[in-house]
């Protein structure tokens, strides 16, 4: 009987502390917003843009989502550096960009939650592989896709490459090595 109302009092401490860590500190997210939406604000506030592309079915999307978009680091430095925008690679979402519209003319709404056609977009914008992270100048010009789930410390590499604009120097993989092996990164895991 001892160990039940130990057991109880163990659960209940445990969901109280996890009730107070939420109500006390409520977990900051990253300011996601359409493609269109962070072009028009780069007219007033010029920032790079980093783009989630990501499907519905697609698991390491989902663990990137969880893992690395929720980490405080990445969060903050999103947040202050960047215009972050949220594309369904398989949606029915009608895009403007650069004075064309593309669309996804093979959606097939019974397949939202399963593999579907990809959107004419994520195609124009070489995305072959989910999670895909595409990144874009202060003028909305393509700059890169990353492909694949990456940790809060991997994004940071490619999120501080693409904001200092020292991909610019990375014309050969070399250099792209030599970056890469003497990066430190700071943000936790």
């Amino acid at each position: 009987m001892g160990k039940t109302k130990l057991l109880i009092a163990f659960i209940a401490f445990g969901t109280l502390v996890s009730f107070q860590k939420t109500t006390e500190s409520p977990e900051k997210e990253i300011n996601w917003m359409t493609l269109e939406e962070a072009i028009k604000l780069q007219e007033k506030a010029p920032k790079k843009i980093i783009m989630d592309v990501y499907t519905n079915w697609c698991g390491p999307c989902k663990m990137l989502d969880k893992n690395t978009f929720h980490n405080e680091d990445v969060v903050n430095y999103v947040n202050e550096h960047y215009y972050a925008v949220k594309f369904n690679a398989e949606g029915n979402d009608t895009v403007t960009y650069k004075d064309k519209t593309y669309t996804n003319p093979n959606y097939d709404p019974a397949k939202a939650n399963r593999r579907n056609s990809a959107h004419e977009f994520a195609r124009s914008l070489k995305v072959r592989a989910y999670p895909t992270m595409v990144f874009f100048d202060e003028e909305g010009e393509y700059i890169a896709p990353i492909s694949g789930y990456l940790k809060p410390r991997q994004l940071e590499l490619y999120l501080k490459l693409f904001k200092t604009d020292k991909y610019k120097e990375m014309d050969t993989q070399e250099k792209f090595n030599e970056y890469y092996k003497n990066f430190e990164p700071t943000f936790k895991e």
